[in-house]
């Protein structure tokens, strides 16, 4: 039976599916592999199930000469903490889960709309903190999100869940940038990114992380954004200079920003945490129990083809 490696805990209905197939271990920690257990776990185990923040680097391939390891089912969508060149170059495949993650991830998204539109943070912290007085008429006054425009930088399978929720849910105009046009079903606009964040009253970024996208929002992207703006990043947090960023909101050049994803995970700077024109959420664009359990299903099928000897559903590399 092949042995196989989870890098971390996972729900026990995944892995007894595993365990049908393989001989597995799944280790108890929740933090990312240091480059040693990377190297072992490439020479230890016919395949592993890796996640966000194991990167899987050039250095952690170069001490692993004919591996034993044949594939690296990636937890997830985002691929940019592994090195595919010298993946490919070791004779591992890489496989990711694009499909499974869609809906919840845009849920997040609107998520953070709502909760920076509307100042549910701070209304939340001062609740919690016994400083609220009672209602007022200019209490926490906030952005109205029914009717305004949202823009989607990256209208691919998750922009365009957020941009069907934005438009049949709050009847938000939607405006995008795309490789190409995107018919969704409604009226649409694609566009170049100085145009939409000019124009967006919410800049959703959702787009995949690459060498071209690091720090697409940049100091200068974030000045064309209105002062009644917010920017809201459910991608990864490199696509965003997060100290540009952070300087935009402490002098109020957008009025605010949500944010699943950090530039420098799980490091979130000290600046960025004592904002309160900011909502910060801990990566859970995907966690329901429902998608954690079919990201899971989805990523030891990919295991389960590869070791075959087939070619697995999600193959990347």
């Amino acid at each position: 039976m092949k042995r196989v490696y989870f890098t971390r805990p996972l729900p026990e209905s995944v892995a007894d599916m595993a365990r049908e197939h393989f001989d597995v271990e799944m280790r108890e920690e929740n933090t990312p592999l240091k480059i040693g257990q990377m190297r072992a776990a490439l020479n230890l185990y016919d395949g592993v199930l890796m996640m966000f923040g194991d990167t899987f680097s050039s250095e952690v391939f170069r001490e692993a000469q004919n591996p034993r390891c044949k594939v690296l089912a990636n937890y997830g969508v985002g691929i940019n903490h592994i090195d595919l060149a010298a993946a490919r170059s070791a004779g591992v495949h890489v496989t990711n889960v694009p499909g499974a993650v869609t809906d919840a991830t845009a849920d997040i998204g609107m998520t953070l709309i709502m909760m920076s539109a509307r100042r549910a943070g701070e209304g939340e912290r001062m609740v919690r903190a016994g400083k609220w007085p009672g209602w007022n008429p200019t209490q926490l006054l906030g952005t109205h999100v029914t009717g305004k425009t949202v823009g989607i930088i990256g209208m691919g399978r998750i922009g365009g869940a957020i941009a069907q929720r934005c438009h049949h849910g709050f009847g938000m105009d939607v405006i995008y940038t795309a490789r190409s046009d995107k018919d969704p079903g409604f009226p649409c606009e694609r566009v170049e990114l100085q145009d939409l964040l000019a124009r967006a009253d919410f800049a959703v970024v959702s787009v995949p992380v690459s060498p071209e996208t690091r720090h697409l929002i940049d100091a200068e992207a974030i000045a064309l954004m209105p002062r009644h703006a917010h920017l809201i990043n459910i991608a990864r947090g490199d696509i965003v200079d997060e100290a540009a960023l952070i300087n935009a909101l402490q002098e109020g050049r957008i009025r605010g920003a949500g944010l699943d994803v950090f530039e420098n995970e799980p490091e979130v700077p000290e600046t960025l945490k004592a904002l309160e024109n900011v909502v910060l959420l801990p990566h859970m664009g995907t966690s329901t129990l429902e998608v954690r359990e079919k990201m899971g299903r989805v990523a030891v099928e990919n295991l389960r083809a590869a070791l075959a000897g087939e070619t697995p559903p999600n193959l990347v590399n």
